[in-house]
């Protein structure tokens, strides 16, 4: 009896149980308002003669997700239908069934129920028409009134929680979709938002390392520039809001991060993530950047989007490949690439999130870009104190060095990034076990870094 009294507690305090307990009963206040409005625009017998008659349910689970974002927004009746009625889709997509019915007099469906039909998915799915339908019916003054839910200063805009996609060329705004985010409906059904899959609508891989701090090896005037970046995520809130400083700075923080190759700027990028507990995304600039116009800034806009309001941190490699400097102007073709490249900036300077951008050269940077940065890092070649640091950190304890490794004399000799290091490492440990031991010799290691070098066009 006990044990089977635990689990009850426990499933009804599962943020899923507890989600669609409360969607339950917002749902069956929907299909009531739906029904009463289909009702009266067909001048059908119907209980209420308003649709505001018909008052929502107490979101009695407080601890459900649905139930925390209505009333972290204090949503009217009227936010509540529209979040349903853009959720209605993903959760029960029957439910607009209704609007399938056919206009008998002219053998086709009826104009104002709006909705889209899609090519995979059999039911309807909402647009802005059905939106003020569901609301306003044929009331003009309502429908014009209820067209503040999609400005772009409602918090629906403001805060990625839904938007009227825009419509295609010359077809009237509310035709566009009602769409409601990823991130919203991961959170008012699982309880949690899932991570974006990486894929062409979202061309970003999140980036993690076993790695901590202590493991990061760095000059001391960059990692002293790194904690100034540190430090404003830390201390964001405060700046911005409790000290009002909101009307004067822009929100947001970005970054240039150049130097040579193998000297630590995706790792920073990355641990910087995890001492702050943000998610890093490196985004595929091989994906984002097109021949065609207008689709390198359509990319890019998908990113920015899923990126808004999530507190992750954009991490930008090889950047001059998209940011580079702007072209003179000598026909069309250039008029258009320096288009981009200011949209570009702009997007950047309008995110309200981390971005951070690597190069391995700051003068291949647009300096209108490098201007708008709040900090620009430079990522050295180690110097022989840090490269013995990172040999030392390199080996772990399961391989062991033979007497002769100096490992002193090899970080002053071999000027060496630490990202070539550890290639140097991962070809030791294989000499070593080709050799039938964990025993990594002087010869080994001078090899490791001959390889490195030649990639690099050098000789030892």
């Amino acid at each position: 009896m006990d044990i089977a009294l635990d689990t009850n507690r426990m499933v009804s305090n599962d943020p899923i149980t507890l989600n669609a307990r409360t969607l339950e009963r917002e749902l069956a206040w929907f299909a009531e308002v739906l029904d009463a409005r289909l009702r009266l625009h067909f001048n059908q017998e119907c209980a209420v003669a308003n649709i505001d008659e018909l008052l929502p349910p107490e979101p009695v689970h407080s601890e459900s997700m649905y139930a925390g974002l209505v009333k972290h927004y204090q949503m009217t009746p009227h936010e509540r239908l529209i979040l349903l009625l853009s959720l209605v889709p993903h959760i029960r997509p029957q439910m607009l069934d209704v609007f399938f019915v056919k206009n008998g007099g002219m053998d086709r469906g009826f104009t104002e129920f709006g909705g889209l039909r899609p090519n995979n998915h059999s039911g309807l799915l909402p647009t802005g028409e059905t939106a003020l339908f569901l609301l306003a019916g044929e009331d003009l003054e309502r429908r014009f009134a209820f067209q503040y839910l999609f400005d772009g200063e409602h918090f629906f805009a403001q805060h990625s929680i839904l938007k009227l996609d825009p419509a295609n060329p010359g077809e009237p705004p509310l035709s566009g979709l009602l769409s409601v985010t990823r991130e919203i409906v991961d959170f008012v059904t699982l309880g949690h938002a899932r991570r974006p899959t990486f894929d062409r609508e979202f061309p970003a891989k999140r980036l993690s390392t076993p790695m901590d701090w202590s493991d990061l090896v760095l000059d001391a005037s960059t990692m002293e520039q790194i904690d100034e970046i540190k430090s404003w995520i830390d201390y964001e809130n405060t700046i911005m809001n409790e000290w009002g400083l909101r009307k004067t700075l822009k929100p947001g923080y970005r970054s240039l991060f150049y130097g040579p190759p193998g000297t630590g700027k995706t790792l920073t990028a990355c641990l910087l993530g995890s001492l702050t507990k943000r998610d890093v995304y490196r985004v595929d600039l091989s994906m984002v950047v097109s021949k065609y116009i207008g689709e390198t800034e359509k990319n890019l806009s998908r990113v920015f989007e899923q990126a808004e309001n999530k507190n992750w941190l954009l991490f930008f490699d090889e950047a001059d490949s998209l940011f580079g400097k702007r072209t003179k102007v000598e026909d069309a073709h250039d008029r258009y690439a320096n288009q981009e490249v200011s949209y570009l900036l702009q997007r950047i300077e309008d995110f309200q999130g981390v971005i951070i951008l690597a190069s391995n050269f700051k003068s291949n940077m647009d300096d209108a870009f490098t201007r708008r940065f709040q900090t620009v890092v430079h990522f050295p070649m180690p110097r022989p104190a840090e490269r013995l640091m990172l040999w030392e950190k390199a080996f772990p304890p399961a391989i062991e060095l033979s007497p002769e490794v100096n490992l002193r004399a090899i970080a002053d000799r071999y000027e060496i990034a630490g990202g070539a290091i550890t290639n140097v490492i991962r070809y030791c440990a294989m000499a070593a076990l080709r050799k039938g031991g964990n025993i990594v010799t002087l010869v080994d290691i001078e090899e490791g870094i001959r390889r490195e070098f030649r990639k690099e066009g050098k000789s030892v």
